[in-house]
């Protein structure tokens, strides 16, 4: 019956396609739409780095949903080092994992969501996948560095209807485009700063006739604050793209990514009060090569009209090797041997395709425009994992495996299919109502097969084999209301999902049983809000919201038949979460003259949450309690709340930024007081301010100074229970960083 389904959700895409096809035909009958338009007197505002999209962005829809813009040239953020509390400080809501110094893996989560590597999100470049799996996997291990890209764009829980799974929305980093005027562009910015950083971006690009192209490349490296953390990490970028004719045009895009970072580890509690800065991990590394391989071809019969295919490819590894037991474990020479223990190796390797069909027809019926977007998806991933390989003893960045058999003793293949078609349409009734609604159509695949570990005789405890299917519809609602002025309305209701993750089919025992019938979690989210502007003067988007996220996964404590206990894992609770989303910014002096040259912008992010479980039962009681039922979900602050002021006086800019995430458990079951390892308890209140300034001259040359962590305070935004840990780790001490960039 799914199947059937699907089949009717890909012919009514079809016949959209065909349609569009037709409609350009000779002998078609042609439209033309005359209206007068009103003089109006245009007044400038100039924007502070966040926006919100418009009805429409390129071939996607977007009405009624909540969207943020944010531009990072307008920003006056720590880009060298991706400081994420600073590129996302304009967007409500959003946490922040601050897993090391390099800023190589962006960890950021909405909602009360988990930031880890970005999971609930669907972290895409370009509009691309860039996640280690979307399906099975999605953790995003490269993220592009901030200083190539443009903007970044965020849509809430609503994306789903467009972009398919995660319960957290869409996260989009927009690399730098090729200038349209200009044959020969380039650029370059060199970066020095605190703990040995160095920081090169070179960029070049233009137009040549019909054909553009966009080129960088990156270079960062530093020592680190904290002992045993250098690293190094290498960005190539090009795009090409080429207007084959009016109607049609193409690109292609290659990134490559290699990074090598040393991993200093967790600490306890009263070690990171003794010492945050100290590491008792010398011989941990992690490496992460990303390729990823775009394609498109664009159609645009008419003005009405868009067709887009885009393909896509990955091929990636995710590397690490390091002393892994808790940090209450010394890592030193046995003197029997005179070198130090054999280090743990882990490694993935992914290899990804993807290919994309969207249409878009603008069209008229009873005297009014609609929008009409349609779509196909199709994607195969596949993972191998290889863990627990006894590595070498010796303290660099080697991967290599030592084991006697020259194999892993667990070795996983997993394979993750999709299948996909969406429709959404804006209806605009009146003057100021629309209405979008939309479905979209999934079948998901998920495979995996291969050895747990090898017997003690040898023999191997081989995964039962897995092959699951499921077919299911997911539905939204979307509206809209303009008010007078420059200000509306919006809301929306959308059903999410989030797959299966490849991680909820491995148990950590041989003895544990996964559920044959695991579920995806399965849920829904509203949103409520009004956002506008005032002059040049006043911008606000205030929202409410409600998620539910259900079928969360976790574990049972069974019984076989002969009396022995096993862990069971399977579908067992839910999670509710509610909360507020306000962002104001305001210029004052503009309500004194508005034609000051002066510039004094104001602004407040402000997010109130509340993330609770449900009935949630516990396989072993946590803290004296067998149900979650009514515990704050891990890692969701019930505020987090960031305020900042730029100035701006002809060329020169000095911004400076408040950032507060108020105290979050680092586990379900809400422990409060710290275990030995640093592993579990609370993670206090953190307050940081950061500053910056600039001065461009002749729109050319730019010096900046960034300087993070003002006021040098202690802090931490995670424990961790294994990589890049365990235990507690530190947030980065004060670190001032220089920059001077030329622009040809």
């Amino acid at each position: 019956m799914g199947c059937r389904i699907l089949q009717i959700g890909f012919i009514s895409v079809l016949v959209f396609i065909t349609s569009v096809l037709r409609a350009e035909e000779p002998g078609g009958e042609k439209f033309l739409w005359v209206d007068t338009l009103k003089s109006v007197d245009i007044q400038g505002f100039r924007e502070r780095g966040r926006e919100w999209l418009q009805e429409r962005d390129g071939l996607v829809l977007l009405a009624g949903k909540k969207t943020e813009l944010i531009r990072l040239d307008d920003l006056g953020a720590n880009t060298v080092q991706n400081q994420s509390r600073q590129l996302f400080g304009k967007a409500p809501g959003i946490s922040v994992w601050e897993s090391d110094g390099s800023g190589m893996q962006i960890g950021v989560g909405s909602r009360g969501l988990s930031p880890n590597r970005s999971w609930e999100f669907n972290v895409r470049q370009n509009g691309y996948d860039i996640a280690a799996d979307p399906f099975g996997y999605p953790e995003a291990y490269y993220n592009p560095p901030s200083e190539a890209v443009e903007s970044i764009t965020l849509v809430r829980g609503a994306a789903g209807l467009q972009y398919g799974p995660q319960f957290g929305g869409l996260l989009d980093y927009r690399i730098r485009q090729a200038p349209a005027d200009r044959k020969l562009f380039v650029e370059s910015r060199q970066s020095g700063g605190s703990y040995g950083l160095w920081s090169s971006f070179n960029a070049l690009g233009g137009t040549v006739g019909r054909l553009s192209y966009y080129a960088f490349y990156h270079h960062r490296q530093a020592d680190g604050w904290r002992e045993h953390s250098r690293y190094r990490s290498d960005v190539l970028y090009g795009s090409i793209g080429y207007r084959i004719s009016e109607k049609w045009k193409t690109s292609f895009s290659y990134t490559r990514s290699t990074n090598r970072l040393q991993q200093a580890g967790g600490l306890t509690d009263a070690q990171f009060a003794a010492d945050a800065r100290q590491s008792l991990r010398a011989r941990n590394w992690f490496s992460a090569p990303w390729n990823i391989f775009t394609g498109s071809l664009q159609y645009d019969p008419d003005s009405m009209t868009s067709l887009q295919l885009s393909v896509n490819g990955l091929i990636a590894e995710r590397n690490s090797v390091g002393f892994v037991s808790s940090v209450t474990v010394a890592d030193t020479v046995n003197p029997a041997t005179g070198s130090y223990a054999p280090r743990q190796v882990d490694r993935d390797f992914y290899t990804n395709f993807g290919l994309e069909l969207r249409g878009l027809r603008r069209y008229h019926w009873l005297g009014r425009e609609h929008v009409l977007s349609a779509g196909l998806r199709y994607f195969r991933g596949n993972t191998r994992r290889d863990q627990r390989g006894q590595g070498t003893t010796g303290t660099g960045a080697d991967f290599a495996i030592t084991n006697s058999n020259g194999r892993f003793p667990r070795s996983l293949e997993f394979g993750s299919g999709n299948l996909a078609a969406f429709v959404e349409n804006v209806f605009h009734l009146g003057q100021r109502w629309s209405l979008s609604p939309g479905l979209r159509l999934e079948q998901v695949r998920s495979e995996g097969e291969g050895r747990y570990a090898f017997n003690s005789d040898g023999s191997e405890s081989r995964m039962q084999p897995l092959e699951q299917e499921r077919t299911f519809l997911l539905a939204g609602l979307g509206a809209s209301y303009k008010l007078p002025g420059e200000w509306s309305l919006y809301g929306n209701w959308s059903q999410a999902y989030r797959p299966v993750l490849f991680s909820d089919l491995t148990p950590p025992a041989t003895t544990d049983v996964v559920d044959p019938d695991l579920r995806d979690a399965r849920g829904h989210s509203a949103e409520l809000g009004i956002r506008g502007k005032w002059l040049d003067r006043l911008r606000a988007d205030v929202s409410v919201y409600t998620m539910t996220y259900g079928d969360r996964i976790g574990n049972l404590s069974r019984t076989n038949a002969d009396g022995s206990s096993y862990l069971y894992r399977t579908n067992l609770g839910t999670s509710l979460h509610r909360g507020l989303e306000a962002y104001v910014e305001v210029n004052p002096l503009r309500f004194l003259n508005h034609r000051t040259r002066v510039e004094l912008t104001l602004w407040n992010s402000l997010a109130l949450m509340k993330a609770t479980y449900g009935d949630f039962p516990l396989a072993s009681p946590v803290n004296g309690t067998s149900n979650l039922d009514g515990k704050r979900v891990e890692y969701a602050p019930a505020l987090v709340h960031r305020w900042g002021a730029s100035f701006l006086l002809g060329d020169f800019r000095a911004e400076l930024q408040y950032s507060y995430t108020g105290k979050v458990y680092a586990d379900a079951g809400n422990t409060e007081l710290p275990n030995a390892n640093g592993q579990a308890g609370v993670i206090p209140a953190w307050t940081v301010w950061d500053a910056s300034a600039g001065y461009t001259w002749k729109e050319r040359y730019e010096l900046k100074v960034n300087l993070s962590n003002l006021f040098d305070d202690r802090y931490f935004t995670r424990r961790s229970g294994g990589y890049p840990g365990p235990g507690l780790l530190p947030g980065e001490a004060r670190t001032l960083i220089v920059t001077v960039g030329m622009k040809l």
